[in-house]
């Protein structure tokens, strides 16, 4: 491994353990930690907690795995790379609270590289992540805190950065058989390699490190609020859509079980109670039908 990809897996190491610390204290429980390997080579440490008083299921996941023959989720868009080994490494987190008036909230940051196979050739490297959050009693001075801190994450690389980000997530986050986002969006980048390795690093950095205080705030200040079961039963209905985008469209689900990764692991990410109701529309004047106001893309800055 490269000294400069030392550098990344040092940070994403460190970025997983200052993330569980940080859910521990506000969760109020400790998470478990898995080891795991995988035959084709590399592995990972998925640290969870399942049922706990405030996280209903929280997974910060880390991984760093090489393969011989890059997969097909990856070398689709790539054909020229097809056939090349590969390394890739990152970390991926969801968290899924217990109280409906807490987000569901997910983040990703992760480096892909298809190494050289002859003398001709040289190693290709790209970064990608993304931070979304996804309400199901939204408030709206919580959504624009959360675009805020994103906002400002990217500012150092360019005043452009924000809106090109937040487009690519209100487009990637789309159900198209819904017609609806699946939440109030956030940051998703890809292929990203613009201005060299240093520069790419530098802003992955930046998303990642953004999580906590976008969210760590919105958490803290909904926790505690009271709900029903008719406020649980949304919650449920609208975690099935969660579900629906994590096995129709999600690349990094699609990659995990095509390059062979702990199935355990990517499968956290789904909620532990999630339900499905035939052709089912909320009352009109109702909170739950004030969310639909926000499944669509908004300016929150």
């Amino acid at each position: 491994m490269s000294p400069r990809l030392d550098l990344v897996r040092n940070w994403l190491t460190s970025l997983q353990a200052d993330i569980v610390k940080a859910m521990e204290v506000a969760g109020g429980a400790d998470f478990s930690s898995d080891a795991w390997t995988r035959p084709e080579g590399g592995g990972g440490l998925s640290r969870y907690l399942e049922n706990g008083p405030v996280l209903e299921r929280a997974a910060v996941l880390f991984s760093h795995v090489q393969g011989r023959q890059l997969p097909p989720s990856a070398s689709a868009v790539r054909p020229h790379l097809a056939g090349r080994p590969w390394e890739a490494m990152g970390v991926s987190l969801v968290i899924h609270p217990r109280n409906p008036f807490v987000p569901t909230v997910h983040m990703n940051v992760r480096c892909f590289v298809a190494e050289a196979t002859t003398g001709d050739e040289e190693d290709v490297f790209w970064f990608g992540g993304g931070v979304d959050l996804t309400p199901y009693y939204p408030f709206e001075e919580d959504v624009r805190h959360f675009h805020h801190v994103c906002h400002d994450a990217l500012l150092p690389f360019g005043a452009d950065k924000y809106q090109a980000f937040k487009q690519a997530c209100d487009e990637y986050f789309f159900l198209k058989h819904r017609g609806e986002t699946r939440g109030v969006g956030g940051l998703f980048f890809d292929d990203l390699n613009e201005g060299g390795f240093d520069l790419s690093f530098a802003l992955t950095q930046a998303v990642g490190n953004a999580f906590l205080p976008a969210y760590l705030p919105i958490l803290e200040r909904r926790k505690q609020t009271p709900y029903t079961d008719r406020h649980r039963d949304f919650q449920a209905y609208r975690r099935g859509r969660y579900v629906e985008f994590n096995l129709v469209y999600d690349r990094g689900t699609l990659f995990g079980l095509q390059s062979g990764g702990r199935t355990e692991s990517i499968l956290l990410s789904m909620p532990p109670v999630a339900a499905w109701k035939y052709d089912w529309q909320p009352e009109a004047d109702t909170p739950e039908a004030a969310l639909y106001e926000y499944l669509k893309p908004r300016e929150w800055i």
